[in-house]
């Protein structure tokens, strides 16, 4: 990937996020998209030595657009600053777990899992954690997990939701309304020659987190 070009636009972009410049730049948004949706699609043939159907996956239809739904935002800029792009099975609009990865001026952020699921979903992957929570608890609890993404991050309730038992071993997760495994690098991890192999291992450590997911909404 031109990390270069890439942190230039973005960073520019960062500081005059607005319509007319945008517009004067246009020709190198289009050179860093093309660029980034290559990226994508030498990550997704990683993931699929590990996660076949990955591999279905056309890359442009994994990324995200650049601009920025303003409508019920008081921020009105735009544009995104960043470059996003999720692979989980059934494309980019699937509410299957995926394998998630952005880059900001800053920071290369990757995550897996699910995140903020709509409320028949979010209860099938609760009671998939309650019935099956000491195999829940090996993957999330993993050593090699913990290692590359520390704790699962989520919201939750204050409670346990209604329908589990609150005297559960799983009535901790059970309150979760997300469920995402995440690492944050410094963007400058962008230029390295084995960006991509490494991101892959990092997704390769948390398929067991998605398919767990995809299991309890029946995939």
């Amino acid at each position: 990937m031109n990390y270069q070009q890439t942190h230039a636009f973005l960073s520019e972009l960062a500081e005059n996020n607005n319509k007319q410049w945008f517009d004067a730049n246009r020709k190198r948004y289009e050179d860093v998209k093309a660029d980034w949706v290559t990226t994508i699609g030498e990550i997704i043939k990683a993931i699929a030595t590990f996660d076949e159907p990955i591999g279905e996956l056309e890359p442009k239809n994994c990324t995200f657009r650049i601009n920025r739904d303003v409508r019920f935002s008081k921020d009105k800029s735009p544009y995104k600053t960043n470059l996003g792009a999720i692979m989980s099975k059934g494309g980019k609009k699937s509410v299957r777990a995926g394998y998630y990865i952005q880059i900001d001026p800053k920071e290369t952020f990757l995550a897996s899992g699910i995140w903020m699921p709509e409320s028949p979903l979010l209860f099938k992957i609760r009671q998939e954690i309650d019935y099956h929570f000491d195999e829940f608890r090996q993957i999330v609890e993993a050593k090699t997990f913990v290692s590359k993404f520390g704790k699962l991050e989520s919201d939750k309730l204050v409670s346990v939701p209604k329908g589990f038992d609150k005297e559960s071993p799983a009535a901790e997760y059970v309150k979760y309304k997300s469920f995402v495994g995440s690492k944050k690098f410094d963007i400058s991890i962008v230029a390295e020659l084995d960006f991509v192999p490494k991101m892959a291992e990092y997704f390769k450590i948390s398929k067991p987190l998605n398919d767990f997911l995809d299991r309890a909404l029946g995939g």
